[in-house]
């Protein structure tokens, strides 16, 4: 993660304030897919489900790959990023190394011919959406904080740990809120 001025665009971390009631939103990192002036796409990086992919597609099989909840737009959709663009072909990509969906055909011919490592694609149903203008005031109002992000950061730092970790990654005054409570009335 690299600590410069962030602004809203396509492979931005939004992070939860520690105080966020939402449940749903509660120390989230989202990885922005999509920002423009018409609206903005995000996935929960942090959020899995119990669900894995062979329950969702009987052709997938064997392949137990984790589904996280993109968040609580549409639900029942499937996105995935991806850093195979050699074998995941039409992805789009949004951080060096980091793609976003592409052709799902391939995604299954690869799993099923193990040419796509399990390490490399991440799964999710629904996303996080913004209407134009509204993620902006979001931000403005203090409802997100913004980090710059990397490949390393969206597949190998563990689920439990990227809210703090991306918190500490900021420094300075981001320090004390990654050492927040979860319950601080129960301090």
């Amino acid at each position: 993660m690299i600590k410069d001025k962030t602004t809203l665009k396509a492979g931005t971390l939004l992070i939860s304030p520690p105080v966020q009631v939402d449940f749903i939103f509660r120390r989230a990192v989202i990885l922005l897919c999509e920002h423009s002036e018409t609206g903005s796409f995000g996935l929960i990086l942090n959020r899995s489900l119990a669900l894995v992919m062979e329950q969702l597609f009987e052709d997938l099989s064997g392949f137990a790959e984790e589904v996280g909840c993109g968040g609580p737009v549409q639900p029942e959709t499937l996105h995935f990023i991806h850093r195979s663009p050699e074998t995941i072909p039409d992805g789009i990509e949004i951080l060096p190394g980091v793609f976003w969906g592409g052709d799902f055909e391939k995604v299954k011919a690869g799993v099923t011919e193990g040419a796509i490592d399990p390490n490399d694609i991440r799964f999710f149903l629904g996303y996080t959406g913004w209407s134009a203008g509204q993620l902006a005031e979001e931000v403005e109002r203090g409802g997100w904080i913004l980090a710059n992000s990397d490949e390393d950061t969206v597949f190998d730092t563990a689920e439990g740990a990227l809210w703090r970790q991306s918190l500490k990654q900021l420094g300075g005054s981001y320090l004390i809120l990654a050492n927040y409570p979860e319950h601080p009335s129960l301090n």
